[in-house]
């Protein structure tokens, strides 16, 4: 008996840490999104709906989790000094593809409103070389998401 609880207890903590941690990932992302969207100092309408609308997309989830999502990113970015402990945590817990992607989208919000401020691109090379993403596939995906407007 001893057995079956800890049995069904361990699943249920394993299952808790999983959506703790998918939770902590689609955070960091938000994050750096609201921090792109904001780094040429003004959160233009546009770069908040792309974010908006690109984690709806790549997440998966509905309009109001993206808008508690994206509130609770800015929160939290406006209490973190750096982003270095949201890249440390997306380095480490995604895979090559996931980081370009969560790059594409960076390129995709700095873009959204057709200009690309010095600022936007400033801080998605920093992300990108705290993701431990190389100079060329920074460029290629930046490239491809200006050419795709």
């Amino acid at each position: 008996m001893l057995r079956a609880l800890t049995a069904i207890f361990g699943r249920e903590s394993a299952a808790g840490a999983e959506a703790t941690r998918e939770r902590e990932l689609e955070l960091a992302t938000a994050v750096l999104l609201v921090e792109v969207a904001r780094a040429d100092f003004a959160e233009a309408g546009l770069e908040i709906d792309a974010v908006k609308r690109l984690l709806e997309e790549h997440l998966g989830i509905g309009r109001a989790e993206v808008e508690t999502l994206v509130a609770d990113a800015r929160r939290e970015a406006d209490a973190q000094a750096t982003l270095q402990g949201f890249t440390r945590q997306l380095h480490e817990e995604l895979g090559r593809e996931e980081k370009l992607r969560i790059l594409e989208m960076l390129w995709r919000v700095a873009l959204s409103d057709s200009s690309l401020d010095k600022h936007e691109d400033h801080l998605i090379r920093k992300v990108a070389g705290l993701l431990y993403i190389s100079h060329s596939d920074l460029i290629r995906v930046r490239n491809r998401v200006a050419e795709q407007g």
